[in-house]
């Protein structure tokens, strides 16, 4: 298994339970795929760097687990269809 590091950005004008349920959505999508040790790190809400849809601001989710290639492609896929994830990023950390 490898160690990956999944960074993404909800929508501001979410509310707390609905961040709360949106990080225990993703979460649990990496568990069912097989993935394991998921540490999720909220940052809280910041300014984007710039505009997204005419959002100045997100809430920033920082989530690293154990997977394999198949867990990042299928959370990822998740996240395209969802309307509160502004844009994440996945990247592959080193040994």
């Amino acid at each position: 298994m490898k160690a990956y590091e999944l960074l993404y950005i909800i929508r501001p004008d979410t509310d707390d339970e609905a961040i709360a349920a949106t990080v225990d959505k993703y979460s649990d999508v990496v568990i069912n795929n097989g993935g394991a040790d998921v540490v999720v790190d909220k940052w809280g809400k910041r300014r984007l760097a710039y505009e997204i849809d005419d959002l100045r601001e997100g809430f920033y989710i920082l989530m690293n687990f154990n997977g394999e290639g198949r867990t990042a492609q299928e959370v990822e896929r998740v996240m395209k269809i969802s309307d509160n994830v502004v844009r994440f990023l996945t990247t592959k950390k080193e040994e």
